[in-house]
Order: structure tokens, then C-alpha cells, then sequence
């Protein structure tokens, strides 16, 4: 009875003995274990969880999980050609991008892979960036707007140097002038009489667009010279308080020049038209340029003339580019729009502030008597001879000469 009990365990054993490995080899995967606790709510235990291929069947051994792909970079990122005609448009599978600057029919183009410099070569004129606004105003969208950047470079590098030019040519030759000419004099000398030339609106007129002109360069100067000459000298603080006070002077004394615009044309502009007399005034060079010579001229002579026509017409041009400025949205246009004429506007200041400054030069320091015109209204009857020839003659016929010291009307 015992031998019958022993025969089996030994056989067992040998077997074990034999085939040491069978036991690891075969061993199944242990799946998790499952808690069979029992909830405070009373649930009942959760279902044990799924098993493998593996721990269905201890037979099959479990498979190894495959091996993570090598990281793609730059250099070796595949590059994604055009999809034949047809073919559906799919997303990218991880690792493909698009080249800098490829715009492909299957992969969008992300801020990393495509240039600055392609996108905006990709735009045409007037064309821009924009996003996505809730708001009403969909203009906020717009995020980028290309000529900007030429927009830019010629308020900061272009301008300045045109503006350098020339204002600081016309002080140079006027320097010159002075130091070779000198201050032209009357060469019949004061008399003692004296003739009206303009009237109180007349001088009116004149000092508004004067006056409101001045205020309009020194602020608008700012823009462009302020940070590279007064920011260095005021500081930081200060010359943010400047900039800021002349900002509101430059956008409100605007409609004062405009005003005085309006008022000189309607005064002058039948004395100012063009005429034979103002060619030979031209070729003798208005007398200025040599003493004892005085070409005849009428109220206002070629030079004065040439100095009115570029008030009217670079005045007129500065009103229409500042309301522009002023009002971008309201008058018309974009940004592109705004853009122009701020580079208009920014050329025709430069050159009439040049144009200008000869006009103060040659009315005050520059030639004897001529202050008088607009200072009192009346001025010497010899100067006035001199310079104004034809003029004085239509002047003396009416009577209007008269001793020094009293003013009539002339007209």
C-alpha cells in the first residue's frame, strides 16, 4: 500500500529534475490582482480586468513592445510633396513638416517653418495679416501689414536725411549769401515818405499762416529729429512731455494754417498770376544779386510770387495728408493709405520749412526796409520804388503816397 502511495511523487520528481526550465519558461503572466473588497455603498466588486493573448493562454509567450522610433530633426525631417490632382487632403503624420517657404497642398505651414521673408513675398500690395476678432471693429484683426516695414525705414532713415538736406542746405547758402551780399540797402536811401502796402486783414492773413506755420514745423520737427536731438538733451521724462504737448499743438494749430490758407489765397492770388514782367525779374535775378539794379515788378514780383504759389499748393497738400492723418478712417482708405500720406506729408514739410526760412531771411535781416510790409503795413516810398516799381506807379496815380509818418489806404 505505501510502494503504490511513493510510485507517483517520485516520478514527479525525477520529471522536475529533468526539465528544469519548463516551469519558467511556460509560466504565464501573472495578471493584476483585483481587490474584492466590498464598497461602503454596498457596489458590487468590480469585473477582473482582460487578459492578454499571453494570459489567456500560458502557451504563447508574451511579445516584447516595439521600439520607439529615433527622434526626427531638422536635417532629416522628410519634406512633403504636392498631392497629385484628386488626391484627398490629409493632416501630417508626426515627423512631416513643411520646408521654409514650401506651401504644400497637404500640410499647412506653421510660424516655424515658414519664413518671414516668403510669407510677406507671398502678399501683394496693400495686402495684410489678419486674425480673428469677436469684437465689432474688424480692423483690430489685422496683425501684420508688411509695407510697414518701407514705412518704417523711410520715416527713420530716408526722411531725416531729406530733411537734413534740406533745411540745412538752405541755412548754409543763406550763410553764404549773407557773408558774400550782405544786407541788401536802399540805395536811394529812407525818404520821408512812406506808402501803404498792405492792409490789416492782408497782415492779418499773413501772420496766421506765419505764426501757425512756425508752431506746425517746431512740433512736426519733433517727429522726425526729436528722438535723435532732444531726447539725448531733455531726457527721457521731459521729452515724452514735450512730444505729447506738441502732438495735441501740431494736430489743433493745424486748422489755424488752414484757415489762414484760405484768407491769403482770396487776398492775393489775382496779384500772383504769372506774367512777361516776372521773366525779365528772373533774368536780371531780381535785382538782388548785384547793387544798383531793380528789374520792374508789380505788388508782388516773381520771387514773391514763386514764394506764394508754394504756400498755396504745399500748404493745400500738407491739409489734405495731415486730415488724412488725422482722420484715416473717417475720410477713406487703410493703412496703406495712411501710410502714403504720411510720407507725403512728412517730404512737403521739410521743403517748405527750407522754402520758408529764405523767406524770413531775406524779410527781415536780409533786406533793408522790407520788415515795414508786414511789421506797420506801410513802407518807405524809395524802397518801395526800388522793388516794386510798376506797383508804386498804379499807386501814385491814386494818391497814395503820402508824408512819413501817417497812413492812408491805398486802394
Amino acid at each position: 500500500m505505501t510502494k503504490h502511495l511513493f510510485r507517483p511523487a517520485l516520478v514527479a520528481a525525477a520529471l522536475l529534475l529533468a526539465v528544469p526550465g519548463i516551469a519558467q519558461q511556460n509560466q504565464p503572466v501573472p495578471a493584476p490582482q483585483q481587490q474584492n473588497q466590498t464598497n461602503p455603498g454596498g457596489a458590487q466588486p468590480s469585473a477582473p480586468a482582460a487578459q492578454t493573448p499571453a494570459q489567456a493562454n500560458p502557451a504563447v509567450p508574451a511579445t516584447a513592445p516595439a521600439p520607439a522610433p529615433p527622434p526626427v530633426s531638422k536635417a532629416n525631417a522628410p519634406v512633403a510633396s504636392p498631392a497629385p490632382p484628386g488626391a484627398k487632403s490629409e493632416p501630417p503624420t508626426p515627423g512631416q513638416t513643411a520646408r521654409s517657404g514650401a506651401f504644400s497642398a497637404d500640410v499647412k505651414p506653421t510660424a516655424q517653418a515658414v519664413s518671414e521673408k516668403d510669407l510677406f513675398s507671398k502678399l501683394k500690395d496693400g495686402q495684410t495679416i489678419n486674425g480673428r476678432v469677436s469684437i465689432p471693429d474688424q480692423r483690430s484683426a489685422n496683425l501684420i501689414q508688411p509695407e510697414g516695414n518701407e514705412w518704417r525705414a523711410f520715416k527713420t532713415q530716408t526722411l531725416p536725411k531729406i530733411g537734413a538736406a534740406s533745411i540745412l542746405g538752405m541755412l548754409i547758402l543763406l550763410a553764404l549769401f549773407y557773408a558774400i551780399r550782405g544786407k541788401i540797402r536802399i540805395d536811394a536811401g529812407p525818404s520821408n515818405k512812406r506808402i501803404l502796402r498792405f492792409g490789416g486783414l492782408e497782415r492779418f492773413g499773413h501772420w496766421l499762416v506765419a505764426s501757425s506755420f512756425i508752431a506746425l514745423a517746431i512740433t512736426g520737427l519733433n517727429v522726425t529729429f526729436g528722438r535723435s536731438v532732444l531726447l539725448p538733451v531733455l531726457g527721457p521724462e521731459a521729452f515724452t512731455a514735450f512730444s505729447l504737448f506738441a502732438k495735441n499743438v501740431h494736430n489743433y494749430i493745424a486748422f489755424a494754417f488752414m484757415a489762414g490758407l484760405v484768407l491769403i489765397f482770396l487776398l492775393w492770388v489775382v496779384h500772383n498770376i504769372p506774367n512777361a514782367t516776372d521773366l525779365q525779374w528772373i533774368a536780371q535775378g531780381g535785382g538782388i544779386l548785384s547793387k544798383g539794379r531793380h528789374p520792374p515788378a508789380r505788388k508782388f514780383n516773381a520771387g514773391q510770387k514763386l514764394i506764394f504759389w508754394s504756400v498755396i499748393v504745399g500748404g493745400a497738400l500738407l491739409s489734405l495728408s495731415g486730415l488724412h492723418l488725422l482722420f484715416p478712417y473717417q475720410i477713406g482708405g487703410g493703412i496703406g493709405d495712411v501710410q502714403w500720406h504720411s510720407q507725403l506729408h512728412g517730404v512737403i514739410s521739410v521743403i517748405m520749412v527750407a522754402i520758408i526760412l529764405a523767406h524770413i531771411y531775406i524779410g527781415s535781416i536780409g533786406m533793408e526796409g522790407a520788415f515795414d510790409a508786414m511789421g506797420v503795413g506801410n513802407v518807405d516810398l524809395n524802397w518801395a520804388k526800388e522793388h516794386h516799381s510798376l506797383w508804386v506807379e498804379e499807386e501814385m496815380r491814386k494818391g497814395s503816397s503820402v508824408p512819413a509818418g501817417r497812413v492812408m489806404p491805398a486802394e
